[in-house]
């Protein structure tokens, strides 16, 4: 027979139903992370005082299994894993098992193959002949979708487009993969383009792509349209320094046709087909903290392209060679800890485009329309109009042969938004000239031996007088697929036939001045 519930038993029950004050909670949940992250930190401490004090025993690994990797080719990861199975003078040491297993994980991340992260387990015995530590290697891999279709709209740099793309990843086993793309738009009418990518001797950072394209784009600042279909082929690669490279070859038909109207008597000189064959490289090195909104470090490129030199044939030689700088800065504000998220950058680029054969006149063989550089808009000199800048005929930009441009920036967070999100106010003063290829006595080469003095005259015009120059304010955002900026800009020196934008320009983009 159950007793009646005495006072002390209902005041319990009351004080069960009594909410805690949420300040309280606070505390004791912190009390339960502080001791968790105290109890988490002194495994580790003797997880690390086990390892150095063993970390010089013999050791060696017996196996190396996958434990989910259905398409991937089973030659294909043998060749990954060979330095960790590979007969040796002597066995590994422990530390250096495990520092190799460990390069060994990161390398198969970087084939873009599994699902991140690869966890490693390690099943460890002993030999009981030789007395020798073994280990056997789990990595438990889960391959990403081999298929991945997308499909969607892109807004920027006066375009609008709709696009769709297919990857197929690992298509013969090999972390191999086949990019196909087609979009269709306001300025690129139509552009279908397929990629075909390996890596060459197991090695993530050492590819080779072949792909095509076929495209159709509107030039309106130069009054016509301009389709071009052909090919490449490129191996990339990553230097021990972590310096990127490329080296291929390009072989495209181009096609300057749909003049409208007002069309000035250059474009329609360089109207019709021309054939490029060139072979190119470029080389990249990004010490940046972060490739769309760097705070601190630098970035350097380096491009060159021949084109129609020896046996490369075509209708067009030339040598083009671009180089491209930028620094970053973080700025201390006294009084605040740690990054402030306030930075200076700077950047500079410059370009050269000299002819090489000569023409069936024996004369020069100048520069397209083509292939010549544009400069001007919302990514390169802000607060002038796109291609803006440079040799214009009418209402037509023809672009140039020698330019260079520079900006400096001062970035700083939004208030109470904080330094650590990628949104930033900034300040920017940026310039350029661009200039077609004439002589000392301002005229266009007419023989071989006047190109390398129009190149060293137009280059010193360069400094003659002030570039164009422009100035603003905006708002930058970095998104992990592109940059966006909405500036204000002003021209404040507008050389004679240049188009200046006063107001408000939206810039989309990956790379910007």
């Amino acid at each position: 027979m159950s007793s009646p519930l005495s006072v002390g038993d209902e005041d319990i029950f009351e004080r069960l139903q009594q909410r805690k004050d949420p300040k309280v909670l606070e505390e004791q949940q912190q009390a339960v992370n502080e001791r968790m992250q105290a109890i988490l930190s002194k495994a580790q401490d003797r997880l690390s005082e086990l390892l150095d004090q063993n970390s010089t025993l013999p050791t060696n690994i017996s196996s190396v299994q996958f434990l989910s990797a259905p398409n991937t080719r089973r030659s294909f990861l043998e060749k990954v894993v060979s330095p960790l199975l590979e007969n040796r003078d002597r066995p590994f040491t422990l530390s250096e098992a495990l520092r190799e297993i460990s390069a060994t994980a990161d390398k198969l991340g970087r084939f873009d193959l599994f699902q991140q992260p690869i966890s490693v387990n390690l099943d460890e015995s002993k030999n009981p002949i030789t007395g020798l530590r073994t280990i056997d290697v789990y990595l438990a891999t889960r391959e990403k979708s081999r298929i991945l279709l997308k499909t969607g709209t892109d807004l920027g740099n006066a375009e609008g487009s709709a696009y769709g793309n297919l990857l197929w990843r690992n298509v013969f086993g090999g972390a191999e993969t086949l990019n196909l793309n087609a979009s269709l738009g306001t300025r690129t009418r139509s552009a279908y383009q397929a990629a075909f990518e390996t890596p060459l001797f197991c090695d993530p950072d050492f590819r080779l792509e072949v792909g095509g394209i076929s495209s159709a784009t509107q030039k309106q600042w130069a009054s016509h349209d301009e389709v071009v279909k052909g090919g490449w082929s490129k191996l990339r690669w990553l230097s021990q320094s972590g310096n990127r490279h490329e080296l291929g070859y390009n072989g495209f038909w181009r096609q300057v046709t749909g003049l409208s109207e007002a069309a000035s008597p250059t474009v329609r000189a360089d109207a019709g087909d021309s054939v490029k064959s060139s072979i190119f490289h470029s080389w990249v090195s990004d010490q940046r903290d972060h490739p769309m909104l760097p705070s601190r470090g630098y970035y350097a490129k380096v491009f060159n392209e021949v084109a129609g030199w020896g046996p490369l044939k075509g209708d067009v030689s030339f040598w083009k060679s671009e180089v491209e700088t930028q620094g970053a800065l973080p700025i201390p504000i006294p009084g605040i800890k740690g990054d402030s998220g306030i930075s200076f950058t700077t950047s500079f680029r410059a370009g050269l485009l000299c002819p090489l054969g000569l023409d069936s006149n024996s004369r020069p063989q100048l520069s397209r329309v083509n292939d010549r550089f544009f400069l001007g808009g919302p990514t390169d000199v802000r607060g002038f109009r796109l291609c803006g800048l440079g040799p214009r005929e009418g209402g037509d930009s023809l672009g140039g042969d020698i330019y260079a441009a520079g900006s400096a920036n001062l970035l700083f967070p939004l208030p109470r938004v904080g330094a650590d999100r990628p949104i930033r106010l900034q300040a920017f003063l940026n310039g350029g000239r661009l200039l077609p290829l004439r002589t000392s006595q301002k005229t266009t080469p007419t023989t071989g031996g006047e190109v390398q003095d129009a190149v060293v005259s137009t280059i010193s015009d360069l400094q003659n007088g002030l570039p164009s120059i422009s100035a603003g304010v905006g708002l930058v955002y970095a998104h992990p697929a592109a940059r966006f900026e909405l500036n204000f800009a002003l021209p404040l020196v507008l050389r004679k036939g240049e188009e200046g934008r006063k107001g408000l320009q939206l810039g989309i983009g990956i790379s910007f001045l």
